[in-house]
């Protein structure tokens, strides 16, 4: 799975551990974030697993760059600490 992904202010639920009902607000609301990621993002199934997180890596930079509405963030996954 992946470290970072893209998602946005208002959406309330964990991408991480509520995927689901994060994925019906995100297209709810009409943001369709992963519609966007899929359209900025150059990758194919050519490319290895570390190369192809790059690029969804340099989508998600590209598109808070040229994001005007401030709605998107990047959100890091989780990590599990275990003793």
């Amino acid at each position: 799975m992946a470290e970072h992904v893209l998602s946005t202010t208002d959406n309330p639920y964990n991408y991480f551990t509520e995927f689901d009902q994060w994925y019906a607000y995100d297209t709810q609301v009409g943001h369709h974030t992963l519609a966007l990621l899929a359209r900025v993002c150059r990758t194919s199934d050519e490319l290895s697993d570390l190369d192809q997180a790059q690029a969804i890596d340099h989508a998600i930079e590209t598109i808070l760059t040229e994001d005007i509405t401030g709605i998107y963030i990047k959100v890091a996954e989780p990590v599990s600490v275990t003793t």
